[in-house]
């Protein structure tokens, strides 16, 4: 499956499918091929850009499993006869009697649920994650025993179709500058940013405003994007209150669990354990629905929460579901 045609050389598609047609060859199976770029640009892409021209931080590789992997490409699998679809994701699905379940990958460092939490729930029944009970390790190494040409492959990292190439400049050929000032949490203006949509919350680097007379040499973060005046708000040390916060509202969320869902019908909060980016750390939550989304109270401020990432829910292993966090009725497309 091709998502990105791109003739940069940061791009990896050819490589990939070069790899994937060694490995056909060597397990003597058919290798088919199809383009999923027009489907890509319109379900992920063009909302990708539009969610940092609104100042969000979105994560395309979610949308890409809802809408491409687990949508477009499956389709297009059964089109073709197929019974059941296999990733190489670090998940698992747990059949009970009547339910499905998605859990975490046994390789806590590459457990890949985060990014499936807002899969249709209904194709977990017709898809396989045959890696997902193994350690990276030991993946390699069985390919290895196997004779696979692709065993000792790099690990893919970022964004899909950004490859390794920088991601500010990336980001200019689509959504050019919008120049605006970086102030203090006090408004004194510190120095000049090229756009709001090119900076993170908690971003610490490529700033260019250290060394400021009469400031201390701590380093500075980005705390706050100032939409409607176009400044960068910027705060001085990790630990800066601002940069921490303990309630936050989700919204367009997506159950795997369908139970949790009826649940929320009858407004009851819940306890759970929650994540706001990938890799880290699951924490403790309450839950409480509301008109437009869910309040999530954390039982520990959380540092550098970012509108526009997505909030996954887990009981112990089983990932819930999750959505997007957002400031309160912020309007998303």
């Amino acid at each position: 499956m091709t998502n990105w045609e791109d003739d940069e050389p940061f791009c990896t598609a050819a490589k990939d499918f070069q790899d994937a047609r060694q490995v056909c060859k060597e397990l003597g199976i058919t290798l088919h091929h199809v383009n999923f770029s027009k489907e890509y640009k319109e379900k992920v892409f063009d909302q990708t850009l539009r969610e940092f021209d609104m100042g969000l931080t979105p994560n395309p590789d979610v949308l890409c499993n809802r809408m491409i992997k687990f949508n477009d490409f499956t389709n297009h699998a059964f089109r073709l006869g197929a019974k059941k679809i296999a990733t190489g994701h670090y998940a698992r699905i747990k059949k009970d009697r009547k339910t499905l379940s998605l859990l975490k990958g046994l390789d806590e460092d590459k457990d890949q649920s985060y990014f499936l939490h807002s899969i249709n729930p209904e194709i977990m029944n017709s898809v396989l994650f045959p890696i997902g009970e193994m350690k990276k390790k030991e993946v390699r190494e069985y390919a290895n025993k196997k004779g696979l040409p692709n065993y000792d492959k790099p690990d893919s990292t970022g964004i899909c179709f950004i490859g390794e190439r920088p991601f500010k400049d990336f980001l200019k050929t689509f959504l050019p500058p919008k120049p605006g000032v970086i102030i203090s949490e006090y408004g004194e203006e510190l120095g000049t940013h090229e756009g709001l949509m090119y900076f993170t919350i908690g971003q610490r680097k490529d700033l260019g405003i250290g060394g400021i007379k009469g400031k201390s040499d701590q380093p500075w973060y980005v705390a706050k994007k100032d939409m409607e005046n176009n400044r960068l708000v910027v705060v001085q040390g990790r630990e800066h209150p601002i940069l921490w916060t303990k309630k936050v509202f989700v919204e367009k969320v997506r159950w795997l669990n369908s139970e949790l869902g009826e649940t929320l019908e009858t407004k009851k909060s819940f306890q759970c354990l929650a994540k706001n980016r990938y890799r880290q750390s699951d924490v403790k939550c309450k839950v409480t629905p509301n008109v437009r989304g869910l309040e999530v109270d954390f039982k520990e401020p959380q540092w550098a929460i970012t509108f526009g990432q997505y909030m996954v829910f887990y009981e112990k292993d089983e990932c819930l579901g999750g959505g997007k966090i957002m400031p309160k009725y912020c309007e998303l497309d």
